[in-house]
């Protein structure tokens, strides 16, 4: 195992390959495809962009700068805007391959995002046996049901409604193609502990062995680090610890609450696990992307921690752009390169130039890592 001393972004490689929509969590999959996550956009670039969606999945080929997109059309449709009353408005972030199946975490908020105190306060899984081609809910069931508001409880969410409103917003940790660098046979999923200043920037975490994603029964909840770096764990989610507290002061207090919701990955050639974050960029009133974001890199040498941060920026500006409102970046798990010592991370601004948003898209740039 290597220390990671320190990252470098490299403005001179950014690529912004268009499309439209946001977030894009990935995962590399038996078939070498990344299979990634779209919230409300029309699709990345090259595929159909006639609907808009809260959610979608798409693939990836290729590597930079020669990336192509290819419409997934199992994927059950989740139309945004325009479907009667918004009563489907699930958004999907964490996403798993493993064994050419698919397992996607889409989490839901309370209610509408124009009535007051919206926040997301659950998570649904849906799960594909064939790499997209069908997909079923949790219990097995098809097709796949986007629950009304009313219907929306813990028999057909893996998380609802959970102690101060944690495990809301998940991510999956990336460990490799078909997560074959996975050695203990367990998945690590990770959430921001709440929706409020003091708990969103509080990292929580879980775990479920890899033959049982399905079964909400079988999930175990971080509790504390050992003195010998080994972590205790309970099934009682009331018992959970807290893995990392990130700075304060970059929470939102209008339209939703949204940051820290972070991007894991295995860096298998130095042998540590790195991840990515990022606070919002607030107006003094709390607004969201009132001014640049943070960004930040941490690392460890176990899913757990302890985690080092290794990089900060407290005005995060992809390419020295003052306008950025970069936002939600990912680590790609198929572009880390053969020594560790690159990756591709990939963002969304959410800026205003002339009336549109020109880098509400894919967006893409070279990290530099420094390693001893």
């Amino acid at each position: 195992m290597k220390t990671i001393k320190g990252l470098e972004r490299l403005p001179h490689t950014t690529l912004h390959l268009g499309g439209h929509g946001d977030n894009w969590h990935m995962t590399w999959a038996d078939d070498d495809k990344q299979y990634v996550s779209l919230c409300d956009g029309n699709g990345p670039p090259g595929t159909p962009n006639d609907r808009y969606h809260n959610s979608r999945a798409y693939a990836i080929s290729g590597d930079p700068p020669d990336v192509t997109f290819d419409y997934v059309p199992g994927y059950p449709d989740l139309i945004g805007v325009d479907e009667p009353q918004g009563s489907n408005r699930y958004y999907n972030f964490g996403i798993l391959a493993r064994d050419g199946k698919l397992y996607q975490f889409l989490s839901t908020p309370n209610h509408q995002f124009r009535e007051p105190d919206a926040r997301f306060v659950g998570a649904k899984l849906i799960t594909s046996p064939d790499n997209g081609s069908t997909w079923s809910n949790q219990d097995g069931s098809a097709p796949v049901v986007w629950e009304p508001w009313e219907q929306r409880d813990g028999r057909n969410m893996l998380f609802f409604n959970e102690p101060g409103e944690c495990f809301a917003l998940l991510t999956v940790l990336q460990m490799g193609q078909g997560y074959r660098d996975n050695s203990d046979g367990f998945v690590y999923l990770y959430a921001p502990n709440g929706n409020v200043e003091g708990t969103m920037n509080q990292l929580v975490m879980c775990r479920v062995p890899t033959d049982r994603i399905l079964s909400r029964d079988a999930y175990e909840f971080f509790v504390e680090l050992r003195p010998d770096g080994s972590a205790e764990w309970t099934t009682k989610i009331e018992d959970r610890g807290i893995v990392y507290t990130f700075p304060s002061g970059w929470v939102n207090r209008t339209v939703h609450p949204y940051a820290w919701h972070p991007s894991v990955v295995y860096d298998a050639p130095l042998g540590v696990y790195l991840m990515a974050n990022w606070g919002m960029g607030c107006s003094p009133e709390g607004n969201w992307f009132g001014k640049p974001g943070y960004l930040g890199f941490w690392t460890a040498p176990s899913p757990w921690g302890p985690w080092t941060q290794v990089h900060e920026e407290t005005e995060w500006k992809p390419e020295g752009d003052v306008n950025a409102r970069a936002y939600q970046p990912q680590i790609a798990p198929r572009w880390i390169s053969p020594d560790g010592l690159s990756f591709w991370l990939v963002w969304t601004d959410f800026q205003v130039l002339n009336g549109r948003m020109p880098y509400y898209a894919f967006n893409m740039q070279e990290v530099r890592v420094h390693a001893g």
